[in-house]
C-alpha cells in the first residue's frame, strides 16, 4: 500500500512540474534585442565615426563593392562600401554607347541628399569616408530585404497591396529621370519585408544631358514629389550637393526638372489631376 501511495505521490509531483514548465511566463524567455531607432543625424554620425570591422565582397554588382560591419561599441550595423571612380570619353556598355561616361562613388551621396530634399525616404543614407586609405561612399545597409526586383518579376508578384507597389514604381521612374540614372536594374531595386522599395547604387547617375530619356514611362507622379521638384533652386542644390557634383551636373539636373514639371503639368491638363497625381 505504501508503495502505491508513493507512486501516486511521485506521479502527482511530476505532473505539477510539467504544468509549471508549460505555463512558465513568456517574459522569462531570452528577449530579442530590438534595433535602436536612430535619427538621420545619429545614422550619419555612426557611418562617419564607427569602427570598421570585417570587410568582405558585397556579392553583386560590377564595381567591386564591399560589405563592412561597423560598430561604435553600442550599435553594430553593416554598410555598403564603394570606391569606384572612373571616367571615359566613350563607354561601350550593354545599353549602347555613352559619351562622357562616369562611374563615381560620390553619386551615391548625391542621390541620398537629393532624395531628402525631395522628401523621399527610400534612398539609403550615404556619406564620404576613407576606408583603408581610400575615399569611399559608406552607405547604410538595407535591413530586412525580402527580394530584389529581378526576383519579384520572376515571381509575378506585387505584394499585398499592388496599388502601393505601383505608386512606388512611379516614384522610382521620376527620380531616375531627374538624376538621369543610366544603370537602374533589377539588382539595385530592393523590396523589404514591409514591401517598401529601396533604391540603391546611383554611381552611374547625374549625367549632363538635359532631356528626358523615357517620357512615355512617366504616366503618374506623387503630388508632394512634384511640388518639391518645383521648389529646387540652383542655390539650394549647390549648397547641398556642391561637394559631390559640379555646376554642369546641377544645371543639367535643373533642366531635367523643368522638363519633368512641364510633362506632368501637360498630363494634368489633358487628363485631370486625379488621373495623374497621387499621394502615398
Amino acid at each position: 500500500m505504501r508503495t502505491i501511495r508513493r507512486a501516486v505521490l511521485l506521479s502527482a509531483v511530476a505532473v505539477a512540474w510539467i504544468v509549471a514548465f508549460a505555463t512558465f511566463p513568456a517574459a522569462q524567455e531570452p528577449a530579442v534585442a530590438a534595433r535602436p531607432v536612430l535619427t538621420p543625424e545619429q545614422m550619419e554620425d555612426f557611418l562617419l565615426k564607427a569602427e570598421i570591422g570585417k570587410i568582405r565582397a558585397a556579392g553583386t554588382g560590377v564595381t567591386d563593392s564591399r560589405r563592412a560591419t561597423l560598430s561604435d561599441g553600442r550599435i553594430t550595423h553593416d554598410a555598403h562600401i564603394q570606391t569606384v571612380n572612373e571616367s571615359k570619353v566613350r563607354f561601350e556598355g550593354t545599353r549602347g554607347t555613352e559619351l562622357n561616361f562616369k562611374d563615381n562613388y560620390a553619386f551615391n551621396i548625391t542621390g541620398y541628399r537629393l532624395a531628402r530634399l525631395l522628401g523621399l525616404d527610400n534612398v539609403p543614407m550615404s556619406v564620404e569616408r576613407r576606408v583603408q586609405g581610400t575615399l569611399a561612399a559608406v552607405t547604410w545597409w538595407v535591413d530586412d530585404v525580402l527580394m530584389d526586383e529581378n526576383e519579384r518579376q520572376k515571381k509575378h508578384t506585387s505584394g499585398p497591396d499592388p496599388e502601393r507597389t505601383a505608386k512606388q514604381t512611379h516614384i522610382m521612374r521620376v527620380f531616375d529621370e531627374l538624376i538621369e540614372n543610366t544603370d537602374r536594374n533589377g539588382g539595385n531595386i530592393l523590396w523589404t519585408k514591409d514591401w517598401k522599395m529601396w533604391l540603391i547604387d546611383t554611381t552611374r547617375a547625374f549625367r549632363i544631358d538635359k532631356g528626358l530619356k523615357n517620357p512615355k514611362l512617366l504616366e503618374r507622379c506623387e503630388a508632394n514629389l512634384l511640388e518639391k521638384m518645383r521648389k529646387l533652386t540652383a542655390e539650394t542644390l549647390t549648397r547641398e550637393l556642391g561637394d559631390t557634383v559640379g555646376k554642369p551636373e546641377i544645371e543639367a539636373l535643373l533642366a531635367r526638372r523643368d522638363a519633368l514639371v512641364k510633362h506632368f503639368d501637360s498630363l494634368v491638363a489633358a487628363r485631370s489631376r486625379g488621373a495623374v497625381l497621387y499621394t502615398m
